[in-house]
């Protein structure tokens, strides 16, 4: 087959695709276990899509693969980032720090990147009150350390701000940008290999997070479902996802990923047809993850993913005339 058959965490070198290699490295205390890290052999050297976490299990895995492979550090060529997520983002700094390996980033992440260099919090921290979460709450309550991120980040040598072609030595790369997930999320595609490096845009097997970054995008859901519709528009490609195994359609789970969020739009509008006011109610009333698990059974983190998943669904439903807003003591408000 031309895509992998072992288990997708399994360490070292995959072969994917002629000329391109699936590399999984571990994220520390994280739920989603791997990321994947997409080497694509570029004449005597390789660029990679997107790097891993910066963390030193990850780092000796890239390196390792890169050595399965005839290469080490010094022959990347350059990193192509899909968004400024720290499994995706933050090992090519560290990187760039000891090789001078430049980094291409989305230019709609340039205000999330400059918010954690200047270490503000206060718009990320202003969400948890719109949203109607009882009580204070901090980064570090959800498991964000605001000084290890300032340490982990720079900004990247080159900002992408519209769609581009990127020419390899013997392939070229359209780079679009997808904003949702994040707002300066970027896929690669290759239509000529029939290649879509997807990053966190389109997952096979769970649906990513909606809008979470330091620079909180209250439409991100409306942006992240134009952002789907827009890969219908391509050629169907082989789905080389951040997360996940290579499988042989985007298109296929491009669109049940448009039906999931259709029909969690009808189930949180019937939290609040039902009562909910706030997205904090209305999240506690739906269930989570593929084991339709209860919200409280949720750990911090992710009751705070799932109540601002839950406003982005709340935000679209009034931009559509579904739901009417308003926002009282700070606190956003919602009815049919």
């Amino acid at each position: 087959m031309p895509f992998d058959t072992q288990p997708w965490t399994e360490p070292g070198p995959q072969p994917v695709a002629p000329g391109v290699h699936r590399v999984p490295l571990p994220m520390p205390n994280d739920g989603l276990r791997a990321v994947n890290v997409y080497v694509i052999e570029d004449g005597d050297g390789v660029v990679l899509i997107d790097s891993g976490w910066h963390d030193a299990e990850a780092k000796e895995h890239l390196r390792g693969a890169l050595a399965a492979l005839g290469h080490d550090f010094r022959d990347v060529r350059r990193f192509l980032a899909t968004h400024m997520h720290a499994d995706h983002y933050t090992l090519a700094v560290a990187l760039r720090k000891e090789y001078g390996t430049p980094i291409t980033l989305g230019a709609g992440e340039r205000e999330s990147v400059e918010v954690i260099l200047r270490g503000d919090t206060s718009r990320q921290l202003g969400e948890p009150r719109r949203w109607g979460i009882p009580g204070e709450v901090s980064m570090r309550d959800i498991g964000i350390e605001p000084s290890h991120s300032r340490e982990a980040y720079e900004l990247p040598d080159e900002w992408l701000d519209r769609e581009t072609d990127i020419a390899l030595t013997s392939r070229t790369l359209r780079a679009v940008p997808t904003p949702g997930h994040t707002a300066g999320h970027i896929v690669f595609a290759d239509e000529a290999a029939s290649l879509l490096f997807s990053g966190d845009h389109v997952l096979p097997h769970i649906t990513p997070s909606i809008g979470f970054q330091p620079s909180m995008r209250r439409n991100a859901l409306t942006d992240y479902l134009a952002s789907l519709r827009l890969l219908l528009e391509l050629p169907d490609m082989m789905l080389l996802p951040a997360h996940g195994p290579v499988t042989d359609s985007a298109h296929v789970r491009v669109k049940e990923l448009l039906n999931h969020h259709d029909e969690r739009l009808d189930a949180t509008r019937e939290t609040v047809v039902d009562g909910a006011t706030t997205a904090y109610e209305s999240a506690s009333r739906l269930t989570w993850t593929g084991k339709h698990r209860a919200f409280d059974t949720l750990e911090m983190f992710n009751q705070f993913l799932a109540v601002g998943e839950t406003a982005a669904h709340l935000e679209h439903l009034v931009t559509t005339g579904v739901l009417e807003q308003t926002v009282r003591d700070g606190v956003a408000h919602y009815r049919p």
